[in-house]
């Protein structure tokens, strides 16, 4: 019988040259690598190698759906705020937290569920809400879905 335990992920940041590397790796539960993860190249300007300057992109087909797992693809990141897209499977949430800074997400696959000071809310493909800084919040995922985090890092509000 196949043991159902969730796999472990590290976070990977590291620079290279002008650029730096960011990516997940997945371990199982004895600590080997089991061949799933992602690594993203940032050029010096904080740009995702894969994606290309002044080309049209199909946003929800930028990240793809794991079972059992939340998926993340940082498209920009600046000193000054990053855009990332991700992927939620079925039942998995975002652990309550806290940010210092102003998000904005918005749905562009499937619907979600926020809940931001206790309040939940439910959003729908092509709605989008800003979760204020310094609010608690929890993302769920009653059904798979796909959304945008936009974090504008303008100042220590």
């Amino acid at each position: 019988m196949k043991d159902n335990i969730r796999t472990k992920a590290i976070i990977i940041e590291k620079s290279v040259g002008e650029g730096s590397l960011n990516g997940k790796m997945e371990f199982d539960k004895a600590g080997n690598r089991d061949g799933m993860g992602e690594l993203d190249y940032f050029d010096g300007n904080g740009v995702n190698e894969g994606i290309k300057k002044g080309v049209s992109q199909i946003i929800v087909e930028l990240i793809e759906y794991i079972p059992n797992s939340v998926l993340s693809k940082t498209i920009m990141k600046k000193s000054t705020g990053n855009v990332t897209v991700v992927s939620f499977d079925t039942g998995e949430a975002l652990t309550e937290r806290i940010s210092p800074f102003d998000t904005y997400i918005q749905i562009i696959e499937g619907k979600a569920e926020i809940i931001i000071n206790k309040k939940t809310n439910y959003l729908e493909c092509g709605q989008g809400i800003i979760i204020p800084a310094h609010s608690s919040h929890i993302v769920k995922a009653n059904q798979r879905f796909k959304m945008t985090q936009t974090v504008i890092k303008s100042g220590y509000e």
